[in-house]
C-alpha cells in the first residue's frame, strides 16, 4: 500500500518583495505583508494574519540577525489561494536552521543553535494548523523557509 501523501493547497495569488537585510526591513516586510494580503481580501482582522505576521516578521528578523553578513538583500514571496495563505523568506547564509514540527521541540534541537524565534514559529504553527518546510538554493549558499497557514 502507498502512503498518503498530503497535498499543499494552490496558492495562485504570487507578490514578491526583495529587501536589503537590514533591521528596517522586519517593518517594511509586515508593512508590505498587510497590504498584499488586504488586497487579496485577507484583513487585518482575519484569524489567519495575526499568527501570519508574528511568523513572518520572525523569519526576517532571523535573516537580519544571522545571515546580514553574507546576504545583503532577503527576498519575501507572499502566496495565497483559496484555503491557505503562505510566504517564504529566501536569504543566501548557507545555515539551514530546520523548522521544528511540533511545539516543545526546542530550536536548538533542529537548529543547532538556542534561536528562540524558531520555537516561537513551530508554537504558532502548531496552534494554526500550518506547516513548514526549509529549502536549500541548488548551490547550498542559500535558503528559503517557506510556511504554510489555513485561512
Amino acid at each position: 500500500m502507498t502512503p498518503a501523501v498530503r497535498a499543499e493547497p494552490a496558492l495562485p495569488l504570487r507578490h514578491v518583495l526583495t529587501v536589503p537585510t537590514l533591521p528596517a526591513a522586519v517593518r517594511v516586510v509586515r508593512e508590505t505583508a498587510e497590504m498584499t494580503f488586504a488586497e487579496w481580501g485577507i484583513g487585518r482582522a482575519h484569524p489567519v494574519m495575526g499568527p501570519a505576521l508574528l511568523i513572518l516578521s520572525e523569519l526576517v528578523t532571523n535573516s537580519v540577525r544571522h545571515a546580514a553578513p553574507r546576504s545583503p538583500s532577503l527576498t519575501v514571496t507572499f502566496a495565497a489561494g483559496a484555503t491557505a495563505l503562505g510566504f517564504a523568506v529566501h536569504d543566501r547564509h548557507p545555515d539551514h536552521p530546520g523548522v521544528p514540527d511540533h511545539p516543545g521541540v526546542p530550536a536548538s534541537a533542529a537548529s543547532g543553535s538556542g534561536g528562540g524565534g524558531l520555537s516561537v514559529i513551530a508554537e504558532v504553527m502548531a496552534g494554526s494548523g500550518g506547516t513548514g518546510a526549509v529549502r536549500r538554493d541548488a548551490d547550498g549558499e542559500g535558503k528559503s523557509v517557506w510556511i504554510t497557514l489555513p485561512r
